[in-house]
């Protein structure tokens, strides 16, 4: 990476790849080390971020008087001839111009001639980049936060049709008590409400301006740094400029890619937790759900299976996310200051993350919430919910065993002899093969005198999950409350 400010070769030199710092150099640089070197072909899409700071940074360098208005005209007209070729497919990224940056201010040198020169004048690509990434990245955490908000609102959704359906809540993978399949969903869009608050606290430190401080050092020309900020939107909630203090740190600082990569590897986990549920309620082992045939596949041998590969890929896909997340910690955990070759491995990695959660946050949405038939005009589910197989399913594990427990209490046993007791009674049940609720009353009065006819409403599921009648509890009052909150502030 070169540490000059400003560069003046003739107007051929940038047309190859090591004429940015050549004179200094008596052989050309190898085939093999170009290719090793070269990251254009996985950098180019930072091209927009690219064009959008250098004419931030030539604007202000005309306003600064650095360069002239000529010259700042010529760099717009160069620039959008840029924009067209590239959008048309026309540009040609060229190998040996290494990256990004140097393929467009070598296409502007053509263009625009010493203008394009003059460009580079207060940067270096250190800054350069560090601004490229930091601009594009901005843009796509937006993006995932209207991602995340969609997937949010298919499972607030799914959760509104399903507030009376009883699921066994499981702790253990064992049942544990009757809940609304309503509040489990709802449980998904607090870890998905959370990550979209982590995702915008990282955009706040995201969008911070590195460019201006050069190599590492700072630079000689007169810049106003806070006005490239505010050109670019790097600003604060009040509108002020939020620019790097520290050149050092500016140049060589990727913590807000690191940042990134973590509150989407947290966002990966919850969506593996969620489609290692999916993956087991479709098994005919639990008959809960089914998922609609456009998001399975089938088997090339068994004809009778329906295969769950979107939950299963993206449950794989966890695991490459987080690896990226680790990837990067061990690329700057021994890096000195400042700028070093290896921030050039940033890039993938974090490409790689950002394309990953997206595809999978919007295959999630449509594959929870469903999609809009455009001949009906109806939404089509993407998970039918089996509520007769969940309901029975929470028979099965002495699911109410609890509630005679807080019975007990209600008549004024301490809960340790309440719990004591219920034991008792849960071995007598599995000696007759039955539920709670079909004991007679009287063997139950038999574990303890206090028990009357009105503990048939306790242990019934239905009771048990109205009785959870307190903020967060899985009563469906509840959970239609929490369901107009999250409607509330999704629609807002």
């Amino acid at each position: 990476m070169p540490t000059s400010q400003a560069t003046t070769p003739s107007h051929n030199q940038l047309d190859t790849k090591a004429q940015a710092w050549s004179a200094l150099f008596s052989e050309p640089m190898s085939d093999l080390v170009k290719r090793y070197t070269s990251s254009v072909f996985f950098d180019k899409r930072l091209w927009q971020a690219d064009i959008a700071g250098s004419l931030a940074h030539a604007e202000m360098l005309a306003a600064q008087g650095i360069i002239s208005a000529d010259d700042h005209a010529s760099i717009q007209r160069g620039m959008a001839q840029i924009k067209e070729e590239i959008e048309s497919g026309a540009f040609e990224w060229k190998l040996d111009l290494e990256d990004v940056h140097l393929n467009i201010e070598a296409r502007l040198t053509q263009l625009v001639g010493d203008a394009g020169k003059r460009l580079h004048t207060g940067r270096s690509r250190n800054d350069q980049v560090a601004t490229d990434v930091r601009l594009w990245l901005r843009g796509e955490i937006d993006l995932i936060g209207d991602l995340l908000k969609e997937l949010q609102v298919s499972l607030v959704d799914v959760a509104a049709q399903n507030v009376e359906v009883i699921l066994p809540g499981f702790t253990h993978l064992q049942v544990a008590q009757p809940v609304s399949f309503g509040h489990h969903m709802l449980a998904y869009v607090e870890m998905f409400a959370r990550d979209a608050e982590r995702m915008q606290d990282v955009r706040r430190r995201v969008n911070v301006l590195p460019l201006g401080s050069a190599a590492l050092a700072g630079t000689t020309y007169p810049l106003d740094r806070e006005r490239v900020a505010k050109t670019l939107g790097m600003v604060d909630a009040n509108g002020f400029p939020v620019v790097c203090q520290n050149s050092l740190d500016a140049v060589s600082d990727r913590d807000f890619a690191i940042e990134f990569t973590a509150a989407a590897s947290l966002c990966m986990v919850h969506v593996s937790r969620l489609s290692e549920e999916l993956i087991i309620w479709m098994s005919q082992n639990f008959g809960f759900i089914k998922i609609a045939d456009r998001f399975t596949t089938g088997s090339s041998i068994m004809p009778q299976k329906k295969n769950p590969d979107v939950p299963e890929l993206a449950r794989g896909k966890t695991g490459r996310v987080v690896g990226h997340l680790m990837g990067l910690i061990t690329l700057m955990k021994g890096q000195p200051l400042a700028y070093n070759k290896d921030n050039q491995e940033d890039k993938e990695p974090l490409f790689d993350t950002v394309d990953t959660l997206k595809d999978t946050l919007r295959i999630f949405a449509e594959m929870v919430g469903g999609q809009r038939n455009p001949a009906t005009g109806q939404k089509e589910g993407g998970i039918t919910v089996n509520a007769p197989a969940m309901e029975q399913a929470a028979l099965r594990g002495y699911a109410t065993a609890t509630d005679l427990a807080d019975y007990l209490v209600k008549k004024g046993l301490p809960f340790r002899d309440a719990h004591e007791t219920v034991a008792h009674a849960v071995k007598a049940a599995t000696t007759h093969a039955c539920d709670l609720s079909e004991l007679p009353l009287a063997v139950l009065q038999g574990f303890h005198p206090q028990i009357e006819k009105d503990v048939y409403e306790a242990l019934s599921l239905r009771g048990s999950l109205n009785a959870r009648n307190t903020l967060g509890g899985t009563a469906p009052a509840q959970v239609r409350a929490q369901i107009a909150r999250h409607q509330a502030r999704l629609a807002a």
